[in-house]
């Protein structure tokens, strides 16, 4: 089902069973007139959000209200993107990723499978905002398998945020972290291993257990 007050170029190419909200834009033109924009099965694309051509989208693809994705994104399949949240462009996102509200993702990151980014994340990509030599430096995060992140972080350019690593709301992660850790803080410090975590509620044993023991 596409709204009629949607735009959809030419260059899109869209699976079966996709739903497109009202005033979405889809295929938005780059500066490659070769570029195609590629959406999956199943997908929903909820009003007022933008696509730019030469973006490949999975099947199962879910977005929010007003979602802006620049060219060059790559997302797996089960992938979900919030309400207001932006895609710079040039990003790498995996399968069963979840991204919330109002998340920046800077041009130039990866982000893996199984990913969890709460509201408010902002991964950045310039080191030295302005320079005029910026653009020759610019890298975004890397956000490896099963990696959460709290509301409110940051996450430094360049940084690496290895396996199952879990990010403390409001955090700012200045350093690459190792595996498995829980970090907190300004900049975020290791304060124990997820091995360590527990459930509060006493509904499950340890959380993140299909993780832990696939490790």
């Amino acid at each position: 089902m596409i709204d009629k007050t949607s735009i959809i170029y030419p260059n899109v190419i869209m699976g079966k069973n996709v739903e497109v909200q009202p005033y979405v834009i889809l295929g938005m033109p780059t500066a490659n007139d070769n570029d195609k924009l590629i959406i999956g099965d199943n997908s929903i694309i909820r009003s007022h959000t933008v696509i730019y051509a030469g973006c490949e989208i999975g099947n199962n693809f879910n977005c929010g209200h007003g979602v802006r994705i620049r060219e060059n994104v790559k997302i797996g399949n089960n992938s979900q993107i919030g309400t207001n949240s932006q895609l710079e462009g040039y990003i790498t996102i995996g399968n069963n990723a979840k991204i919330h509200t109002n998340v920046h993702i800077g041009q130039k990151s990866e982000i893996g499978n199984n990913v969890f980014i709460a509201p408010g994340v902002v991964l950045t990509n310039v080191l030295h905002p302005l320079c005029p030599e910026a653009k020759k430096c610019l890298k975004g995060a890397t956000i490896k398998d099963g990696v959460k992140i709290g509301a409110n972080s940051t996450v430094n350019p360049g940084i690496i945020i290895n396996e199952n690593v879990l990010v403390g709301s409001g955090s700012v992660v200045a350093h690459d972290i190792e595996k498995n850790n829980v970090v907190i803080g300004n900049p975020a410090k290791v304060v124990k291993s997820i091995y360590d975590l527990k459930c509060p509620f006493g509904i499950i044993e340890r959380p993140y257990f299909e993780y832990m023991e696939n490790d």
